[in-house]
This record gives structure tokens, sequence and C-alpha cells, in this order.
């Protein structure tokens, strides 16, 4: 539920707004209700339900599978790619590695506010344009300091020797399961009554 506040504004706006500038039936000839189309509350209440169930998704996806897990996954997903030389491998590479960037560039973005704050900087302070504006300053320290991780980085997995996929071994390898066959099963069954649904409503 933590999740889903960042994005309730984003809801809210696109249910009014959708439900006022969608023309249709009017729910009511009363007052401002008649500006209201039904079809249009339809519509809002349907993007609604999906921005949730966007965003819940993908954080019950990143709280219970780890990064490592999820990049080798996508790289036995893509392996049939290889035979059109597609580098599978170091592409999920670069996803591991902007996962965990993530958290990263979110405790430099936060050390940056505290130290421009402490030079009495103000973020809240002024007009809207002001403070469209006042961010602008942080994007130069926050991308030297990414680059320096980076370059930390390769520093890190040269000195280790890391030449790519070849001759890599894994300490756990993936197999299928009974429960992945059952969650395959669960998930091809839903998708099929989606588009079923969608298909008899269209």
């Amino acid at each position: 539920m933590r999740g889903l506040r960042p994005i309730l504004c984003l809801a809210l706006f696109a249910l009014v707004f959708n439900a006022f500038f969608v023309k249709g039936t009017p729910v009511a000839d009363y007052a401002i209700l008649r500006h209201l189309s039904l079809e249009g509350a339809i519509h809002s209440l349907k993007m609604v339900v999906r921005l949730f169930l966007l965003v819940s998704g993908a954080s019950l996806l990143t709280g219970t599978t780890t990064p490592l897990a999820l990049t080798d996954g996508m790289e036995r997903l893509m392996k049939p790619l290889k035979r059109f030389g597609v580098p599978v491998h170091e592409t999920a590479m670069m996803m591991s590695l902007a996962l965990r960037f993530v958290p990263s560039l979110a405790e430099e973005a936060e050390r940056v506010v505290r130290a421009q704050a402490s030079r009495s900087a103000e973020f809240a302070a002024g007009s809207l344009f002001q403070r469209a504006r006042s961010p602008l300053p942080l994007l130069v320290p926050l991308f030297a300091g990414a680059f320096r991780r980076g370059d930390e980085l390769a520093t890190a997995m040269e000195a280790r020797c890391y030449r790519g996929s070849t001759g890599r071994t894994r300490m756990r390898r993936l197999a299928f399961s009974g429960a992945d066959f059952a969650a395959l099963g669960v998930m091809w069954s839903l998708v099929s009554v989606l588009m079923l649904v969608e298909y008899l409503n269209g």
C-alpha cells in the first residue's frame, strides 16, 4: 500500500479528467453531474484499476524476487536470441546493474540534497517556475557520483577478470519444478480469460 501512495494524485487526476472529458450518456441531469458521462466514469475506473495493478504487481515482483534471480530468469528466457547474435548475458548483466544502482542513486541524491540544504539552498520556496528549476543544480553532482560509482564498478569487475559469459558457471542452476508449471498454468488461464473478455467486449 505504501508503494501506491506516489501514484494516488496521478490516479485521481486521470479519474477526474476522463470522467468529465469523455463524452457519453450523462449520469444525471442535475448541476455538474450532467457533464459527467457514464462511459467516462467506467473508462476512468478501468484506467485507475490498471494503474494500481501495474504498480502493485511490480512492487510484489521486486519485493519477493532478488535482482539476481530476476536477471537469471531473463537471461534464460532470452537464451534463444543468442542464435541471432543478441548479447543475452550482457543485456541481463546491464539490467542487474541498473536494478542494483537504483538504491545507490537514491542514497546519492539524498546526500546531495542534504549538502545543498546545508548551504542554504531552498527547493520548496519561490514561484512554480523557480521550484521547477530548483532540482537542476542537483543533476551535475548526481551524475558525477553515478559516473564515479560506475568507474569503480568497472575497475572491480576487471580486477576479478570478468570477460562476459564465456566460460562462466553458476552456483545455483535454475530448473523448472511443479510449482513453476502450476504458476505458468494459472497465468496462461488468466491471460486467456482476459483475452476472451476483451474479445467479447470488443
